[in-house]
């Protein structure tokens, strides 16, 4: 019995070890990344995560412009200098910048130029 307990626990050691090491990290970068938007620049886009009421009402109370909103992300934008602080101040739960966050820019999606050529040629 003494044999299996020492075998288990070579293997749970490491793997503690590299699990606290990812965790370290991804909090780190999480953090990093939140700081960061406190420092972007006015009229930038913003993502907004949590419930979609919380963010719509954390925008209006923000003065901020709603570009986008879904199920948990909204996106919004202000060309206002604090946005992000009057945000968190609304209530926002989570404030990410939105093109380093996902590539999100709050825009419509623009067409390729290959559907353009489908479109203006049809076969």
């Amino acid at each position: 019995m003494t044999i299996e307990i020492s075998a288990f626990s070579r293997w749970i050691r490491p793997l503690g070890r590299i699990t606290g090491a990812i965790a370290l990290v991804a909090g780190g970068w999480f953090a990093i990344v939140v700081t960061l938007t406190f420092g972007s620049a006015p009229g930038k886009s913003m993502a907004i995560v949590g419930p979609p009421a919380q963010a719509l009402a954390a925008v209006v109370k923000a003065n901020g412009q709603i570009l986008a909103s879904n199920d948990y992300v909204t996106i919004a934008r202000s060309g206002d200098a604090g946005f992000v602080a009057r945000l968190y101040a609304a209530g926002a739960l989570l404030v990410l910048d939105a093109e380093q966050a996902g590539g999100c820019s709050g825009l419509p999606p623009k067409p390729t130029s290959s559907l353009r050529a489908k479109r203006s040629n049809p076969v």
